[in-house]
């Protein structure tokens, strides 16, 4: 199970990487937010006892 202070991290790693996504010109964005998209949909799918 993961620590409390690992998902902060994490949590503040997000807000940070969407405040950098925020500041881009919206055709810059659109892509950044497909490509976290992208990145969490592998990290979600990689989690130990996630649904098939």
């Amino acid at each position: 199970m993961d620590q409390p202070r690992e998902r902060e991290d994490e949590a503040g790693d997000l807000l940070s990487t969407l405040e950098v996504i925020e500041g881009q010109p919206l055709a810059t964005r659109a892509e950044a937010y497909d490509a976290l998209h992208d990145t969490l949909a592998r990290r979600l799918e990689a989690t130990p006892g996630s649904p098939s």
